[in-house]
């Protein structure tokens, strides 16, 4: 007992040595290109900041669901919360990537211990954390640069043709989507036949222009860096290039598109770098690492069996601890949000109707101000939810972490008996279909705001798709949740609702489908199946809606015609163009016939044939993208198929009015009981 209890303690003695130990033998084996220790702020071991820091890194290097090496989140509350944000370059194989990221976060939080912020790029990946918000932002600085001793030839052909591949490579990165900004690609001078093949990458989190402008203040910098020389690299947190005469990435080369307009790299004389690496340099630095992995081998293999179970001794003792802390941290960010009844109840005058805004079909809307003078939006949610208030509390704190400029924002909740309250900011220009349906208004919508709120209404469904802490489907999209901000910016709202209120349930644990008739895509309305394609669907009838000014179902002549029916018919007839609406005299003719296209895109009766919500952003984007020819949409409002469903499910005539096509509904179905929320790390 005695001699466990003395290697037990030398086991906890030397594990720390060995754990240090492999890891550096990690960093020599496969050598960083550099790192940086801010001295913006420091931790301490024990602190909350060093706990959250290694949570949220862990979660990087574990997460096998993203494979297209982007990964950006943010733990912890207040002072103490980590921003991370890890990219591999764009021609890795996931494999490769994870296991660069797992090398940096043990490389990177050795060799800086206890700052708050702090960089480390591989030629695989780069890794950086903070404990500013960090995702979103374009950062050019701090940044490096290294080049190759090598000259080329003839500098000024080779500058000229190099110029015009890293414009061209920009231009194709900037129009990524949220998962990826890379491209790559190759070129050749016509006199001295000198090869170069370019890479740039920007990480996906930014926007077109950022990062474009991040490429090329990057690219500016080559007179500075690399004068002359046959290859170069500029490398900065957000965005990096590099160009050589020989191919150096994996994947196929991107086609460069037309040319734009160049940008001067051609040089004044080279200034020296320390942070330049010379290829014969790295050449004797490889056959040391090649000694220096041999040598460590044994002691690696040596060692893993203790760092084994160090790690689950260590775990083991720290396991109880954690689970309390982090319990203890949700329950006390739930609580920063939760607003007293008699608070709301003042700001509403007591929920007076003068106050409500409107009624929707998970409870009616009031304004209120706070005593701070900001205005709110209070959702009084229907009194039959049938969850309880932890459970409803933990939603509310999924629905809070989720921000984008296009999602209104939640401010909180409160509770009181059966009272649930949502708190929301205001938006003072109310709803999308104040403006497009109404003949006074829907002028003050010039093509040039309309344009900017479908592209608006695009980022922030991607956003719900893609790019957030939960993947969430919308189900409900339409005119009326989208509200305007006092600039006119689109912002998402009814968001999270399916999270937040339990649908009514019938006998046998049936669930309903709630939408509104018109936005529903067939499969939807008719099966209960739904998915990122539903909203897709809901997004090209919104689309069409916002060009031609007629709802979804209006009234041509004495006949009631549905949107999709009459748009098919006029593209089929080339007369798209007088579909536009009227009060659109001024705009571009062309953008206004592209969203008609897109629109139709979105609402194929085919499933697998609508574009993901990233290929849209990506088309209204990109002008100059060849848009495929859409197929004939779903007809199901014509269906009596369909109507007959809809009567036999709501017992009442099958005949459906215009009135009952701008109402929500909840259509009661059998099966297909599924979730519209899938929890994984972004």
């Amino acid at each position: 007992m005695a001699m466990a209890m003395a290697a037990s303690k030398l086991l906890f003695f030397f594990c720390p040595i060995f754990i240090n130990l492999l890891v550096l033998s990690i960093a020599q084996a496969d050598p960083e290109l550099k790192h940086i220790c801010s001295e913006t702020g420091n931790f301490t071991n024990s602190s909350d900041y060093k706990s959250n820091l290694n949570i949220l890194l862990s979660s990087f290097s574990s997460n096998t669901k993203i494979d297209y090496g982007f990964y950006n989140d943010s733990y912890g509350q207040n002072n103490d919360k980590v921003t991370a944000i890890s990219l591999c370059r764009g021609d890795k194989k996931p494999e490769t990537c994870r296991s660069c990221i797992t090398n940096s976060r043990q490389v990177l939080t050795q060799l800086c211990p206890n700052q708050k912020e702090a960089y480390i790029w591989y030629d695989d990946c780069m890794l950086r954390y903070s404990n500013r918000f960090i995702v979103g932002s374009m950062e050019f600085g701090p940044h490096f640069w290294m080049y190759n001793l090598n000259n080329v030839t003839d500098e000024k052909e080779f500058y000229e043709k190099l110029n015009v591949l890293l414009g061209n490579l920009t231009n194709l990165a900037a129009l990524g989507d949220s998962r990826r900004k890379f491209a790559t690609g190759n070129a050749t001078t016509e006199n001295s036949q000198q090869k170069m093949y370019a890479l740039v990458q920007c990480t996906p989190d930014l926007t077109q222009k950022q990062c474009s402008d991040c490429l090329n203040q990057a690219i500016k910098l080559i007179p500075t860096c690399c004068y002359k020389r046959q290859g170069g690299r500029v490398i900065s947190p957000s965005c990096h290039f590099r160009y050589e005469k020989d191919p150096f990435y994996e994947l196929v080369a991107t086609t460069p598109s037309p040319s734009p307009a160049p940008l001067s790299v051609l040089p004044p004389p080279p200034q020296a770098t320390a942070d330049a690496v010379p290829p014969r340099a790295r050449k004797k630095g490889m056959k040391r690492n090649a000694i220096i992995i041999i040598s460590i081998v044994p002691i690696a293999v040596s060692v893993i069996l203790i760092v084994c179970v160090c790690i689950f001794l260590r775990a083991r003792r720290k396991q109880k601890g954690e689970e309390e802390a982090k319990a203890g941290d949700e329950i006390e960010s739930a609580e920063s949000l939760q607003f007293a009844f008699s608070t709301i109840r003042d700001a509403t005058e007591d929920f007076s109707e003068k106050n409500k805004l409107g009624q929707g079909g998970f409870g009616a809307v009031y304004k209120g101000a706070l005593p701070s003078g900001q205005e709110i939006a209070v959702k009084r949610l229907s009194k039959d939810s049938g969850q309880g208030d932890l459970e409803f509390k933990n939603e509310v704190l999924l629905v809070a972490r989720l921000q984008h400029r296009n999602l209104v924002r939640l401010l909180g909740f409160c509770l009181q008996g059966i009272e649930r309250l949502l708190i929301y900011e205001f938006m003072p220009n109310a709803s999308l279909d104040h403006f497009i349906f109404d003949p006074i208004k829907r002028v003050h919508l010039n093509w040039e705001r309309r344009y900017k709120i479908i592209g608006g209404i695009a980022r922030g469904l991607l956003y719900l798709h893609e790019d957030s802490r939960l993947r969430i489907i919308h189900r409900d999209l339409k005119a009326s949740n989208i509200l305007l901000d006092e600039e006119m910016n689109p912002k998402i709202s009814d968001f999270g609702m399916a999270r937040l209120f339990v649908v009514d349930q019938t006998q046998g644990n049936t669930s309903r489908i709630v939408g509104t008739y018109g936005y529903m895509a067939p499969e939807y309305a008719m099966q209960g199946h739904f998915s990122v394609k539903s909203d897709v669907f809901s997004f090209g009838v919104l689309v069409l809606e916002i060009v031609t000014g007629k709802k979804n179902s209006f009234r041509n002549g004495n006949d009631i015609e549905h949107l999709l029916s009459h748009a098919w018919r006029n593209w089929r007839e080339g007369t798209a163009q007088d579909m536009i609406d009227p009060v659109l005299s001024s705009g571009s003719a062309t953008e206004m016939m592209r969203c008609i296209h897109i629109g139709l895109l979105c609402v194929q009766e085919n499933v697998a044939d609508r574009p993901t919500m990233a290929s849209v952003v990506l088309m209204l984007s990109s002008s100059s993208l060849t848009l495929q020819i859409p197929s004939q949409p779903a007809f199901f409002m014509n269906s009596s198929t369909y109507q007959s469903d809809l009567s036999s499910s709501m017992g009442h005539s099958s005949r459906v009015t215009e009135s009952s096509l701008s109402e929500s509904v909840a259509i009661p179905l059998s099966k297909n009981e599924v979730s519209i929320t899938e929890l994984y790390p972004r």
